[in-house]
């Protein structure tokens, strides 16, 4: 069935030596893998690899045959020329390493229009701000909500947060729970949107230990979770 959706592209890898195997987030469809022949070596074709840089938005016109194997794409436009996302190296070590997460968690081919705005805004937001820094530590969190293990409300007074359930509790009742300076930062980042992440003021040091907890968080709740082999350049820059 021939199909026009907005898509966001996740990841690309070389196959063979024209042809490129690409995952895209559409909107109508929800992950779809591509394969876009030739693409590496024609120059005349209407799509460019550059199109398929990870989270690039895009329009497409695609064949979707729905049978579990990958789908052709007949036209695609950007929809938004990003200005810094893929030049500056800051934010490209975060687009890298944000790209690593969403294979890992984005399974579903089903329609999941909260998911997709959800990427769309963050990348637009990314994209246009210079003050950025904590902007990964918050994506994360977003997420989860969309996932399916956004943590509970936050209870202030309870200092315990149990990475198994999810929740923040008055007790410890389990090997999971932790009661330190991440939880606190847990907090603080679930009553943040992104355009409040400039008012937190972390050092490397904090930034690197509430990544690695969220990622342990993510490892509990999605089988086969890996941590992204990009992590260790998010953290010498960040």
């Amino acid at each position: 069935m021939l199909i026009t959706t907005r898509a966001i592209v996740l990841h690309g890898i070389r196959y063979g030596e024209a042809d490129l195997i690409v995952k895209c987030f559409t909107q109508s469809s929800g992950l779809k893998g591509y394969l876009l022949r030739n693409i590496l070596k024609s120059k005349k074709g209407k799509l460019k690899t550059a199109m398929f840089q990870p989270f690039t938005l895009l329009e497409i016109v695609a064949n979707h045959k729905d049978k579990n194997t990958l789908e052709n794409i007949r036209e695609a436009k950007v929809t938004y020329p990003y200005r810094s996302l893929h030049t500056n190296i800051y934010k490209s070590s975060i687009v890298m390493f944000l790209a690593e997460v969403l294979r890992s968690v984005v399974q579903e081919e089903e329609q999941n229009d909260a998911l997709f705005y959800f990427l769309e805004e963050a990348m637009l937001w990314l994209d246009q701000e210079e003050n950025f820094a904590n902007f990964h530590l918050l994506f994360l969190v977003k997420l989860s909500k969309y996932l399916g293990f956004y943590p509970g409300s936050v209870q202030e007074e309870a200092p315990y947060f149990n990475m198994l359930e999810g929740n923040f509790q008055d007790k410890e009742t389990n090997a999971y729970c932790l009661n330190n300076a991440n939880v606190a930062l847990l907090k603080q980042l679930l009553n943040l949107d992104f355009q409040d992440i400039e008012s937190l003021k972390l050092n490397q040091l904090t930034r690197t230990s509430f990544i690695e907890m969220m990622l342990s968080y993510y490892q509990l709740h999605i089988h086969g979770f890996k941590k992204p082999k990009s992590l260790e350049v998010l953290h010498q820059l960040f």
